[in-house]
């Protein structure tokens, strides 16, 4: 926890913020306690203070989430039971509730204009440090059911509807169906909104009798709203919290005790390919069915059938290692100096650069590669004699990272097709693009994986050796003529690591610039039987005697400085002669040049962005289909719980009933879709800058592909005061806010136009609509527009943000 202190600075501080933003709102000085209509208010600033605490507590989600798979591996190795995993969990979390808690009340209490009785403010905030707890238990319960981001956010949603509806603060006690009774009663919302109206309005500033009424003003507000009268509700609702406390933390720790981590799934290959990679490996003669037609006669023996496969196949691979691909390209060369040091790479070559763990291999190949994104760079780099410039040199290069980073929820060949789609040149036709992607799958032995799904590292999907060489077919398709590669063959086994360097050789053999880093930390053994002369000796790589024998200990023993040792060589005066030679442009040769930024032109940008973008939400069923399922359910579950109240217009309260569902499907719908949304947008946005690198798009075209937007809590608290009452330094961020918009268009458009009057009243609903919230039916039209507005509007933010902002840190 004192490592995680990050997270819980920056949940206080956004407390802080949300609490100065209420306390300015709600202000005391535009507050009275004249009407039961000014008790609306106070209630609302009451339900606001509760939902802020809960929603505070919504943070233990995902922060247990992320700890599930080391607790998962502990648990089954018997470090410890989950009970005791559990409690610690629990109780660390005190100390900062009290805390968070202690800044909200004594920011918002006296501001605000509650009753200025300590004993009733002490009482808020113990109340409110139980709901805290209530809310931060119930959230760890989720988190160890869900085991899933994704679906655990859509319970935590499901939780926190049924809870916010059946509060008793959006429908009121007396109008709650009877078939949804029940859950008005174990709604921990209920009674915690219980409590606290009661420790407000039964206090001495709501004792005040109005004229004519018999009862006190306090009273009057609770019974207006279906809120209980007795004093002994406050201590009820406690008690009732600090049940729901110990009962969720009861159901965390058994759910870490008995659930599992989901299974992972891993692509797989057709018992056609199994067979041969089996004959491969083992020398035997097998029999592929799809050569069975080739061999006419049926009789023949299982190895005269299998010999010439054999052969064929050698064949084949030959005959594969020898042609040439079919695309051609521009050879060229890079060199670059005063960079620490200077390397030449000339035209189709090899070029390894070795080093230890730390060395500083992936920071050169980031500098090289234009990747880097922090620190100072020095020296010149040139293409064939001329400069370097990342606009023209991305479209020639390409550049595999160390980590494999690709789209989790398409399949191989599309990830390939993609890639090629954007980065090859425009005149590339169909036809020989998906001709040249197979070419590249054969080289890198894909062919066999070509609708398998990416997958996550880890999780499902690719294996780390695949991913691999996934990740080099990627850089590959788009036919670059430089390519680095960073460490290629680290994670890997021998065999993994040998079929990833033939990979390499393949690629430099096909007339292509190479650059690989690699660790060189690999030994190989010399067994032979017993008494063998061999037996006690290693074969050590020469990478890794060299490495060991010039370190800065070697350097020290043998009283050399091997850097003055080479600069001081006939090996460094040729590299510089060679340097010198290659950084001059070639006569007749011209820079590169490009007559746009990027290869394909905007139009197709967007096509093959919304392409990708809709096979991986469709491919996603975690999102998409919970998602659909979840918008399901709050139509049934709103359509049973206000059944029939929209028609009903006799009173205020049956205003309030409608009003309280659109406000409840807004909110929830749009923070559901804003939570479940951010996981996938956060993987996504770590390949997005991969691609952004290579220049296969720009960063509109992606935004449109993702085409979302996102609400946040800090919006809420403009929604719970008539539009009239709001005070003038924060009624220009209600009109700004996406969700007044919209409450107000939902508003207008059921009750704008009502000429029904009030059975209680007498009033008009038009002209109570009107001056109670300000909400006119003439403006619907501009509301319209501005909803679909600030959907533009966010779209354009998230492309900026997308296009200037770089989480990496490289």
């Amino acid at each position: 926890m004192k490592r995680n202190s990050f997270v819980y600075i920056f949940k206080l501080t956004q407390l802080i913020i949300i609490a100065l933003i209420t306390m300015t709102l709600f202000l005391r000085t535009k507050m009275h306690r004249d009407t039961v209509t000014d008790g609306g208010i106070f209630l609302g600033a009451l339900f606001f203070t509760v939902i802020m605490i809960m929603f505070n507590g919504m943070s233990e989600l995902a922060m247990t989430i992320a700890k599930l798979p080391v607790f998962y591996k502990q648990r089954d190795l018997l470090f410890y039971p989950s009970w005791a995993y559990a409690l610690p969990t629990w109780i660390l979390k005190i100390p900062i509730i009290f805390i968070e808690v202690a800044v909200w009340v004594f920011i918002t209490y006296h501001v605000i204009g509650f009753d200025p009785n300590v004993e009733r403010l002490f009482k808020q905030f113990i109340l409110l440090v139980l709901v805290n707890q209530m809310a931060s238990s119930l959230f760890r319960f989720i988190a160890a059911m869900g085991r899933d981001m994704i679906v655990a956010n859509t319970f935590g949603s499901f939780a926190l509807l049924i809870v916010f509806v059946l509060g008793g603060f959006i429908l009121s006690r007396e109008d709650v169906k009877k078939w949804w009774k029940w859950g008005y009663w174990i709604s921990p919302l209920m009674y915690a909104q219980n409590a606290i109206v009661a420790n407000e309005f039964l206090g001495n500033s709501w004792k005040h009798v109005l004229p004519n009424s018999t009862e006190p003003l306090g009273v009057a507000v609770l019974k207006s709203r279906g809120f209980f009268t007795d004093a002994y509700w406050y201590w009820l609702g406690t008690g009732a919290m600090l049940g729901y406390v110990f009962i969720f933390n009861f159901l965390f720790t058994l759910a870490l005790s008995y659930l599992n981590p989901f299974g992972k799934s891993q692509a797989v290959i057709s018992e056609e390919t199994l067979n041969q990679k089996h004959a491969d490996r083992t020398g035997e003669n097998i029999e592929l069915p799809s050569r069975r037609k080739n061999f006419a006669d049926p009789t023949s023996s299982r190895g005269e059938q299998a010999q010439p496969v054999r052969i064929e196949a050698i064949e084949e691979a030959n005959q594969r290692r020898k042609q040439g691909m079919v695309l051609p390209f521009e050879q060229l060369s890079i060199t670059f100096d005063a960079i620490r040091n200077s390397v030449d790479m000339p035209q189709v070559s090899l070029q390894l650069l070795m080093g230890v763990s730390g060395a500083g291999k992936t920071t050169l190949m980031d500098v090289l590669a234009g990747r880097k994104t922090g620190g100072y760079i020095e020296g010149n780099i040139t293409i064939s004699g001329y400069p370097k410039k990342q606009e023209t040199f991305s479209r020639i290069s390409g550049y595999c990272e160390q980590n494999d980073i690709h789209s989790p929820h398409v399949t191989v060949y599309e990830s390939l097709l993609y890639s090629a789609w954007l980065r090859l040149p425009p005149d590339v036709d169909s036809a020989t693009r998906k001709m040249f992607i197979e070419e590249v799958m054969k080289l890198v032995e894909l062919a066999s994986l070509r609708e398998s799904l990416v997958g996550l590292p880890g999780v499902n999907g690719l294996s780390t050796e695949q991913r691999k060489r996934m990740t080099i077919a990627v850089e590959l398709v788009a036919n670059p003529s430089i390519i680095f590669m960073d460490e290629p063959t680290s994670g890997l086994n021998a065999r993994a690591a040998s079929n990833c360097d033939e990979n390499s050789e393949k690629h430099c053999g096909h007339r292509k610039n190479c650059v690989t880093s690699h660790e060189a930390g690999r030994t190989g053994n010399i067994c032979g039987p017993t008494g063998s002369p061999f037996l006690p000796f290693d074969q050590v790589l020469r990478a890794s005697w060299m490495l060991e024998v010039t370190t800065a200990a070697q350097e020290v023993a043998l009283g050399v400085n091997f850097t003055d040792v080479y600069k001081n060589s006939e090996l460094y005066r040729r590299n510089k002669t060679l340097i010198s030679d290659l950084s001059i442009p070639p006569p007749g040769s011209k820079d590169l040049y490009f007559p746009t930024q990027y290869s394909q032109s905007f139009f197709t940008q967007c096509i093959a962005c919304l392409w990708k973008q809709h096979w991986s939400y469709w491919r996603n069923p975690p999102y998409s289909a919970v998602r659909f399922f979840f918008t399901t359910f709050i139509a049934m579950f709103f359509g049973t719980v206000f059944w029939d109240l929209g028609s009903k217009r006799e009173s205020q309260q049956d205003l309030s009933n409608a009003m309280g569902s659109m406000f409840a499907a807004v909110i929830f719908l749009g923070v559901q879709n804003a939570s479940s949304v951010q996981p996938v947008v956060s993987i996504e946005r770590t390949v997005f800058y991969r691609e952004r690198a290579t220049g296969m798009y720009s960063a509109l075209p992606y935004a449109f592909g993702h085409g979302n937007s996102f609400l946040i809590m800090i919006e809420i608290p403009y929604i719970f005061v008539q539009t009239l009452r709001i005070p003038m330094w924060w009624r220009w961020y209600y009109w700004a806010c996406p969700v007044a918009w919209t409450l107000y268009g939902l508003v207008v458009s059921q009750f704008g136009d009502i000429q029904d009057k009030f059975l209680d009243t007498d009033v008009v609903v038009e002209d109570f609509v009107r001056s109670y919230f300000g909400f006119r039916h003439d403006f619907l039209g501009v509301v319209s527009v501005a909803v679909v507005g600030f959907t533009l509007i966010f779209a354009f933010v998230f492309a900026f943000a997308i296009r200037v902002f770089n989480f990496q840190r490289r």
